[in-house]
């Protein structure tokens, strides 16, 4: 993008100010629909229907008292949630918004900057970006702290992996790394030939990776830290995580940082999976549709369906234990991504027209009966089976004996002399 300076500098700040707009509808728009579900009334006090809810929070918490502990490295502690905010923001810089459009008389593209391997800039800044939190946990000095670190590093180790091979298949499938491209290349249809008829699928990402586009969603969601995956600041076991030791303003950075990347996150998948910023419908339906600033519309509209969706999972999922977590991450989601790119790698081969007919059979009935093993072979659950004698844990997990006594309060086991006690009476 050859964009000059001053139209670069002017569309950064669009970005800034869009990001925070959002993130203020987006904590509104949260505690409004839970509410919905909840039957309760939400934020419905400060401006109309609570909107100015999210701003009222904002100024509380700047104007709280600022807390370091004694214990804590200060240089560190500060950087810590700078870290995480920087990469947050960085990383919507690559997410196109719509197409090429005349602004203060120059012809630019809705994004504030793209290159040929721009979607790997999301994915470091996803990486770098919990470097923060780690950070903030080591340098708080506080155990609960630490603990919340040390999960947010494992997390992101676990469901990077998954969400980088989601996003491999994209790669594989569009031949593409830049986000700009990506979302051309699904404006066109894929055409297939079976058998000698010609078959036109939707060009949308989501129909001919479905795979890729669940694991992409699923990882998404424990890479933002969000529930039913919020471990990392699971506030039923460790207060509030790695923000423990924090308050006023670096307290709310974290916050900011979190909603960002849910909001990157969910542009991301639209980006990848739904078209990006073209319209929901065929062109021949409205062939204006995605031209000029209207393209905004249908971007932001799936981008607000995602948000919606972690609100949702938010609503009505209870938080996973730490280990059925883990499991998700390394027993199925890594397996599912590594199988389904080899059959879609044998899918391409197989239905490519450029090869002689047993070739394509060959890789197509391959990639089909690789599926069906996968179905029908996956190792189910076992039933769990009473044990012979109790033992000291249930499943391998220590837990308190069930004729544990409460120990008796210590001020009970005193005995308080009378206060006229004294020498002068012996």
């Amino acid at each position: 993008m050859n964009d000059p300076i001053w139209l670069m500098l002017v569309k950064g700040v669009l970005v800034f100010v869009i990001l925070i707009l959002l993130v203020i509808f987006t904590i509104w728009y949260e505690r409004r629909v839970v509410a919905i579900m909840q039957v309760r009334p939400g934020p419905n006090r400060n401006g109309p229907f609570g909107l100015l809810q999210s701003l009222a929070d904002a100024l509380k918490l700047a104007l709280k008292e600022d807390i370091m502990p004694r214990t804590a490295d200060k240089v560190v502690f500060i950087m810590a949630p700078m870290i995480a905010v920087m990469c947050a923001f960085t990383a919507f810089s690559v997410i196109p918004m719509g197409p090429e459009v005349s602004m203060f008389g120059v012809d630019t593209a809705l994004q504030l900057t793209d290159f040929e391997v721009s979607v790997l800039v999301i994915l470091a800044c996803s990486a770098l970006g919990v470097y923060g939190i780690v950070l903030a946990g080591w340098a708080s000095g506080s155990t609960y702290s630490l603990l919340g670190a040390l999960r947010a590093a494992a997390q992101v180790i676990s469901y990077e992996i998954a969400l980088g091979l989601a996003v491999l298949a994209v790669f594989f499938q569009s031949k593409l790394m830049s986000t700009g491209a990506i979302v051309d290349a699904q404006a066109e249809g894929l055409p297939l030939s079976i058998g000698g008829t010609e078959i036109t699928l939707p060009g949308w990402y989501f129909i001919v990776l479905a795979p890729s586009f669940v694991i992409f969603v699923i990882s998404m969601v424990g890479e933002t830290n969000r529930a039913p995956f919020d471990l990392p600041e699971a506030e039923s076991e460790l207060v509030a995580g790695f923000a423990t030791e924090y308050s006023s303003l670096k307290y709310a950075s974290f916050f900011l940082a979190e909603y960002v990347n849910m909001i990157t996150m969910s542009a991301l998948a639209v980006t990848l999976f739904l078209g990006g910023w073209a319209a929901p419908f065929p062109d021949s339906w409205w062939p204006a549709a995605n031209e000029g600033y209207l393209p905004l519309v249908w971007f932001f509209g799936k981008v607000l369906a995602f948000l919606f969706l972690f609100v949702w999972l938010r609503g009505t999922l209870p938080r996973l234990r730490y280990d059925q977590f883990m499991n998700l991450g390394w027993k199925v989601l890594v397996p599912v991504s590594l199988v389904w790119l080899m059959v879609l790698a044998a899918m391409n081969i197989g239905l490519d027209s450029g090869n002689e007919l047993p070739t394509r059979i060959a890789f197509a009935g391959g990639a089909a009966i690789a599926v069906m093993a996968l179905i029908f072979f996956w190792p189910s659950r076992k039933q769990y089976e009473e044990p012979a004698e109790p033992d000291a844990g249930l499943g391998g997990f220590p837990v308190p004996p069930m004729d544990l006594a409460v120990p008796p309060n210590p001020r009970s086991l005193k005995r308080l002399e009378p206060a006229n006690t004294s020498k002068e009476e012996e």
